[in-house]
């Protein structure tokens, strides 16, 4: 499957060149066993030798990662001019490094060569026939990126081909054809890599970043037009507005066009990989990223949840679970009784019985964010909103007697705040008090050392994001503040929201919130009853 064609990760070189993501070595190293789970045939490491991080990544590669679907590739640039490919040391890196795959990088614009290069356009040439021919006289596998190729074939396309030809020639399994800039169309990048196909007869690749958002549509553009080795990175990272999203690619291939490109039924693992990658960068994935995004299948209007009950794929282009992903319908006042019956049933109620009880949560549902509430990005609330009506009474596992804030300062100090925390008990009450550098962070430790005190699996729980709008601007400091708060238990997550007529009133609400709705989970695992 690797060899009819070539899918080539190269998140851990391009796509780190990201502004604002700094990998460290057992990040790369961490990255690469996610991506090899996707099953691509090739994950670029780095470039040893120029980058101390990236040798070390190599070397401690050769006994910590066990890749089961791919082979590691190290990147490089051709020799030196006036030097040896045998003497360069930075070829010396490449051969040392383990690698099976040595990507070359070279010059395919003739301007380049000029201006960058500062040597003739016969020694670039040069430079590309004696470091392909000695990588592989070591033994090594040799790939070419042709850097600027599309710039440069408009410009003198005689000599980029030749470029190609002299990689061919020495020995080079692949030429990757590389849109730099990221200024192509897909009609141009079909036009160019057809010729190319065509005039060289060799095996072309395609490496294209996004600076006209058509990057997967080049690649694509690309295939078409006969090459047979992407390239592309994870969640679509790389510099600037970053590179061709590889599951993007791959899933288009796969599932649109019928082109088998990864081991049958790792497709599936492409939602977990991107997020788990995501998570090692710390670069919080996009909702609305294509396939795998947490928004790629979510349906808000209650004209689309009515069709999705009858037939989901009436407003869906696939199932998700080809991806690994799912369905998810957002409860919002574009709701209808569809919308509340669907997500009803995806939280384990069947309400289809009940037309009162669905119209009822529906309307609470309307109105209650018409008043400033928001539940496609809190389902943790809106379960705990549809306990409450099919039951009867709201989950609750503490009874609140009051609560305050107080944040003081002085002159030249920081700032620091103070909560305290009153619950009623069986065998009296429970008083803490907290503290935090903001009224928010010390009402959280106020209440979860309150709680934990008669629920200590609250020790568990985790704030891990915190967001909050103001509503109603034009009010000024009078203004409705919505809250919107994560929570984690180290396993999963959950989303509650607050409002209020100031930020702390709403926050306490969405804090609340969120541990009751972690507890009740806690509990009905545990075989407990709310």
């Amino acid at each position: 499957m690797t060899e009819q064609f070539h899918v080539y990760d190269t998140t851990l070189r391009d796509g780190a060149q990201q502004e604002g993501l700094n990998l460290s070595v057992a990040d790369k190293l961490a990255i690469a066993r996610h991506i090899d789970g996707l099953g691509v045939g090739f994950i670029e490491g780095g470039w040893p030798g120029a980058n101390p991080k990236d040798t070390e990544f190599f070397r401690r590669a050769k006994d910590e990662l066990h890749l089961k679907n791919a082979t590691l590739a190290a990147f490089g640039a051709t020799r030196r001019a006036g030097v040896a490919a045998a003497d360069d040391p930075l070829i010396a890196a490449l051969r040392d490094s383990g690698a099976a795959v040595v990507t070359l990088v070279a010059k395919s614009h003739d301007r380049h060569v000029d201006l960058a290069l500062r040597t003739t356009l016969a020694e670039n040439l040069a430079m590309v026939r004696d470091t392909v021919a000695h990588l592989t006289a070591e033994g090594q596998r040799v790939f070419l990126d042709a850097e600027h190729f599309f710039d440069g074939y408009r410009d003198n396309r005689d000599y980029a081909l030749e470029v190609l030809r002299t990689a061919f020639e020495a020995g080079a399994d692949v030429a990757a054809l590389c849109d730099t800039n990221g200024g192509m169309l897909p009609g141009w990048v079909a036009d160019v890599v057809g010729d190319v196909v065509a005039t060289t007869g060799g095996r072309v690749g395609i490496h294209c970043h996004n600076d006209t958002g058509c990057a997967v549509a080049n690649t694509l553009s690309a295939v078409d037009a006969g090459a047979t080795h992407v390239q592309g990175t994870l969640n679509g990272y790389g510099e600037r507005t970053g590179n061709a999203d590889l599951v993007s690619v791959v899933a288009n291939l796969e599932l649109k066009v019928g082109r088998r490109v990864l081991p049958e039924g790792l497709l599936r693992e492409a939602t977990r990989v991107a997020h788990a990658v995501a998570e090692v960068t710390n670069v919080a994935p996009s909702s609305r990223q294509p396939y795998v995004g947490v928004s790629a299948f979510a349906h808000k209007a209650g004209l689309h949840a009515s069709a999705i009950k009858v037939d989901p794929d009436l407003y869906q282009h696939m199932d998700p679970d080809g991806v690994g992903n799912n369905m998810r319908l957002l409860v919002s006042d574009m709701a209808g009784r569809a919308s509340i019956e669907l997500k009803g049933r995806e939280l384990g109620f069947d309400l289809s019985g009940d037309k009162d009880l669905v119209d009822r949560v529906t309307a609470r549902v309307k109105s209650m964010e018409s008043k400033g509430y928001t539940f496609e990005a809190a389902d943790a609330s809106f379960e705990l909103l549809l306990v409450e009506e099919v039951e009867g009474v709201r989950p609750s596992y503490v009874d609140v007697e009051s609560w305050r804030v107080i944040t003081e300062t002085r002159p030249g100090d920081e700032a620091i705040s103070e909560a305290t925390v009153k619950l009623r008990t069986g065998d009296g009450r429970i008083i803490v008090t907290g503290e935090g550098n903001g009224p928010v962070n010390a009402l959280d430790h106020a209440l979860r050392q309150a709680i934990e005190q008669i629920y200590p699996e609250v020790g568990k729980f985790e704030l891990i994001d915190y967001k909050v709008r103001i509503l109603d601007q034009g009010h000024g400091t009078d203004a409705i503040t919505r809250v919107l708060i994560e929570t984690s238990d180290g396993i999963s997550s959950w989303v509650t929201v607050g409002v209020g007529a100031n930020v702390i009133e709403a926050s306490w609400g969405a804090l609340l919130d969120g541990l009751t709705f972690g507890l009740r989970r806690q509990r009905r695992l545990a075989g407990h009853h709310s």
